[in-house]
């Protein structure tokens, strides 16, 4: 999973991503301190996999995976190349999701580009400049297909499409609000891989002051909160200067300073709920002597294409699954204790993998 985590400058953007990632991006009171997209790849907590290790007694653990992209600080006009514009639009592409942190803290200390603080305001600043490069990757493939449409009907049908998408867009909406049932319209769009038609989390950065009831008595984050549930968004609230606080320390200083705080969990692990939530992800589990590993696929996924994320020949050659949930298999304390009670089932090519399930894949190639 790739997340880029986009803002206007001084938002907190630079100081969350050092925090989730730990890799340093250099963080100023200033616009443009992010010159370059600054990218972290960070484990996705899950205390199952250390249970399951202990169990087999496993060599090697490999957790899930987030790859976080920092992008600079997107000003007005950034998509017509204004501060760094561009350059920065194109990085947000590759991604599956935005995480937009807005501002909800009061501070003179640290300056705001537009002099006062609004999300709302700075949410549809970020909004604009999407949607204007949209328009622009639009405008160039009308362009092209223009010139084949006269005489290929499925180019005049894509034609058709990309006209009112642009048109859609260019009255102030976003991508993802236009409904498609069309498949090839579907796959059109995914092609394009429209920056305003990718899920969006709100960061919504308070102050320390409001963390501990979760920026409840904030009026900036409810008003982030009640746009995100019109526009199906996820909102978490932190404060990106306790989380740097919080990345320094090790576990268990860890646990002790979010309970000094009353807090029950990182910002990263609300990210990362955010995120499996707003995506429809969830994971299974392989586990053994070499190796107990957690794979991320989504909601729905059935064994065959689940067997596929560990390799091809698994699901070309796909026989059956032996599947016992997490929680099964702790409870009977082994693999073999739980066959015996008949908790491991085999499961063919229909069966829909579940979010903790632990499957031994047969496969024959």
């Amino acid at each position: 999973m790739k997340l880029g985590i986009v803002g206007l400058p001084n938002v907190g953007k630079s100081t969350l991503f050092n925090s989730l990632t730990k890799a340093g991006a250099e963080s100023a009171n200033y616009p443009f301190c992010t010159i370059d997209p600054n990218v972290g790849v960070v484990a996705v907590p899950d205390e199952r996999l250390d249970k399951l290790t202990e169990l087999y007694n496993s060599a090697k653990t490999t957790p899930a995976v987030i790859e976080f992209v920092d992008i600079a600080g997107l000003v007005k006009g950034a998509s017509k190349g204004e501060g760094l514009g561009n350059q920065f639009l194109a990085n947000i592409r590759e991604v599956d999701a935005i995480v937009h942190v807005v501002r909800c803290f009061e501070d003179t200390n640290v300056i705001h580009v537009d002099g006062s603080v609004d999300p709302l305001r700075d949410i549809e600043t970020i909004n604009l400049e999407l949607i204007f490069s949209d328009v622009e990757i639009l405008e160039r493939r009308i362009a092209k297909t223009t010139r084949g449409a006269r005489n290929d009907k499925m180019l005049a049908k894509e034609l058709d499409f990309q006209q009112r998408m642009k048109a859609f867009l260019e009255d102030g909406n976003l991508a993802i609000k236009y409904e498609i049932d069309d498949e090839d319209e579907q796959a059109w769009m995914a092609e394009y891989n429209l920056l305003t038609a990718k899920p969006v989390i709100f960061a919504a950065n308070v102050s320390e002051e409001d963390l501990a009831d979760d920026g409840a008595s904030n009026p900036h984050v409810a008003a982030v909160r009640k746009y995100a549930a019109e526009n199906n968004s996820e909102v978490f609230v932190i404060s990106a200067e306790i989380e740097q606080e919080i990345a320094e320390l090790d576990d268990d200083e860890k646990q002790m300073f979010l309970e000094d705080l009353g807090i029950k969990e990182s910002g990263l692990d609300k990210l990362i709920k955010a995120s499996y939530s707003l995506l429809g992800l969830i994971s299974y589990l392989t586990a053994g002597e070499t190796e107990t590993r957690a794979w991320t696929i989504t909601k729905g996924t059935k064994a065959p294409q689940a067997a596929g994320k560990i390799h091809s020949d698994f699901e070309r050659g796909f026989i059956c699954a032996e599947v016992v949930s997490y929680d099964d298999l702790m409870a009977c304390g082994s693999y073999k204790d739980a066959k015996e009670k008949g908790l491991v089932g085999l499961q063919g090519k229909d069966y829909v993998v579940k979010d903790g399930d632990v499957i031994l894949f047969r496969f024959n190639v």
